[in-house]
């Protein structure tokens, strides 16, 4: 299962059709599954820093082949992809530092799902590093979706206060994660206990802070595997 989809192909792409929508002025184009057929659990995926990769796209494929219409959001807009880990910090921070914008570009995007056919009732938000973040704001949002999943993400949300959570939370994490500090798990914590929040929270051994990635030097191939399947069971537990 884990070669399966965690392997980039040469054919990843041309299994997603182009979805081209916008904000304002600034193009966006996404990438779409229809192939689960109209009325389908819908999933959205979110992209890790770089924008629309690989991973992002490996999932939305083989989560199509669960019986999930997939769509993978564009947050930075045609023309704004990054080339380097610099520009991916500052096209990141924009979106970390102004959460009403990411919120925005996160609506649009479900908006997107609906309209190729997915279940508005049955909707999900999964998303890869800073796409994690994205999806922990998602269920902080209140958007209607039945859950979100972040897998490697950021957990904090800055100086906000705390506010209502209703949909469930999954957070796939690396224990051995350099970039979450355990201040920041332990306001996680407490932001969603407070909230009464139906969250849960793996972490697995030894993986580090892309462990899903496989090109990434932190790629881990036995937590890949478990927090795949991790992943499915709770999407079959809310979707379906």
């Amino acid at each position: 299962m884990t070669i399966i989809c965690f392997c980039a192909t040469e054919t990843s792409f041309g299994q997603l059709k182009p979805v081209r929508y916008s904000d304002g002025d600034q193009a966006l184009a996404g990438l779409v599954n229809t192939d689960a057929g109209e009325g389908a659990p819908g999933v959205l995926i979110l992209p890790a820093w770089m924008g629309i990769d690989d991973e992002a796209t490996q999932a939305a494929v083989q989560l199509s082949k669960e019986g999930y219409i997939t769509l993978v959001a564009d947050i930075y807009g045609e023309g704004n992809k990054p080339t380097t880990a610099a520009e991916a910090g500052q096209q990141a921070g924009k979106y970390k530092n102004d959460p009403e914008a990411y919120h925005r570009r996160i609506r649009l995007a479900l908006e997107q799902l609906v309209k190729a056919g997915a279940s508005p009732r049955r909707l999900a938000v999964i998303g890869y590093c800073f796409g994690g973040t994205g999806a922990l704001e998602a269920a902080r949002a209140g958007m209607e979706v039945q859950g979100v999943v972040s897998i490697h993400g950021n957990l904090g949300k800055g100086n906000r206060s705390d506010g209502p959570i209703k949909t469930k939370i999954l957070v796939l994490h690396g224990a051995a994660d350099p970039h979450v500090s355990p201040e920041e798990i332990a306001n996680f914590r407490k932001e969603v206990e407070h909230a009464g929040a139906d969250w849960q929270m793996i972490y697995y051994a030894a993986a580090k802070h892309a462990f899903t990635n496989p090109a990434s030097s932190d790629f881990e191939p036995l937590a890949a595997q478990r927090s795949w399947k991790h992943l499915l069971i709770f999407l079959q537990e809310i979707l379906k």
